[in-house]
């Protein structure tokens, strides 16, 4: 039970103009296939590649995996003359310039979004935990949702958009929004009400299954998990395992405790949807409102609040240093945060905005794969 598993999209460009690619390059994508084969996939748009784990017993096990998918991943494309960054946005991706992945799927999506499927320039991360019961997955998506703003607001990472600084922290969700069957889940109590949502939309012919539901949580098909998609992806690696960690505890207290947020409703609804935008524009320095107290909370409390909530799951699991690392990430901020840092820094040091943004770049490339560099050491 809970065993967890993680995938990561990573944004490919080339290494001297920092520009995110128009095509993948066929050899690297061959040589990542050989070496990494069924742990890496291409996405819609080819500017972007994914990775994959498999199912994990322990978040040691998972770091290890992300950490030699990483390493293949940038030493391939550093072979080739490119770079890989681990951002919810790329600042030097432009939507216009972007060419679709050929595969069947990729193309029905595309005829159906249009435009907006171009736009789709996102990067994020994915958690998959293992919940084998299928009527409790639709109900832990319901009582999850109000968390959905703290995991947002820990994995930050996409200030920047088609070259311009957005004044959001995270700005991924803002676009990514615009595609349809986004955003919070409904407030479905039963695996019977989402079956009836599901059958309406593919009796219609609007969609053929539900893994065209991409809410920022959900059921997943294909896997017997409850999945977590709200988070950007983490350009560092230790952010990435302490909020999956976080995650997989949650999943397991509120699994064993069936009755907590079971009163969440409408007006809690919408006051998540408010924290989340809060969490976009202010990532971790955001004021947030609990919804059940209807208090107002700072990450720090929220997060100290959720940590008693999982402290006997987090001793369960395993999970007290990614516990701790989740205080580094309040105290030191996020990836978007060290980003507007890096490009506010070079800008008062008397740097063009271009050039600026190139050094935002090549902090993130170098962070991407940094984890793997420490581990080859120790």
């Amino acid at each position: 039970m809970y065993t967890i598993g993680l995938e990561e999209e990573f944004f490919v460009f080339d290494a001297e103009t920092r520009r995110a690619v128009r095509r993948l390059d066929k050899r690297f994508l061959s040589a990542l296939m050989g070496r990494l084969g069924d742990g890496v996939s291409t996405e819609m748009l080819q500017s972007q590649i994914e990775i994959v784990t498999p199912p994990c017993e322990t978040m040691s096990d998972a770091r290890a995996h992300l950490v030699r998918l990483r390493r293949t991943l940038g030493d391939a494309a550093a072979a080739r003359g490119l770079g890989v960054a681990a951002m919810g946005t790329f600042p030097l991706a432009f939507w216009p310039e972007m060419e679709q992945t050929r595969k069947k799927r990729y193309g029905a999506i595309m005829d159906d979004l249009q435009m907006i499927g171009s736009r789709n320039m996102m990067c994020g991360m994915h958690v998959h935990v293992a919940v084998p019961d299928l009527d409790a997955r639709v109900n832990l998506m319901t009582r999850l949702t109000p968390y959905l703003p703290l995991f947002l607001a820990l994995s930050t990472s996409s200030p920047f958009w088609q070259g311009h600084f957005t004044g959001l922290v995270g700005y991924r969700l803002a676009a990514y929004d615009e595609l349809p069957r986004t955003g919070l889940p409904e407030l479905f109590r039963s695996n019977q009400d989402y079956d009836d949502y599901i059958a309406a939309l593919v009796g219609a012919g609007i969609i053929p299954d539900a893994s065209y539901i991409w809410w920022a949580i959900r059921p997943s098909l294909n896997h017997p998990t409850i999945e977590l998609r709200v988070a950007d992806s983490c350009t560092r690696v230790e952010d990435a395992v302490a909020i999956a960690a976080l995650f997989r505890c949650l999943v397991r207290a509120l699994d064993r405790d069936r009755d907590r947020n079971a009163s969440f409703d409408r007006v809690g609804r919408a006051i998540t949807a408010e924290n989340k935008w809060n969490a976009q524009r202010y990532g971790i320095a955001a004021t947030f409102v609990d919804p059940f107290s209807r208090a107002p909370l700072t990450i720090r409390e929220w997060l100290d609040q959720v940590r008693e909530l999982i402290a006997q799951d987090v001793e369960a699991l395993g999970c007290r240093g990614e516990m701790g690392h989740l205080d580094r990430i309040v105290a030191g901020g996020t990836s978007g945060d060290r980003q507007i840092a890096i490009y506010k820094q070079a800008l008062a040091a008397g740097g063009r905005r271009l050039s600026a943004i190139k050094d935002v770049i090549d902090w993130a490339a170098a962070e991407t794969t940094a984890a793997g560099d420490l581990a080859s050491a120790a």
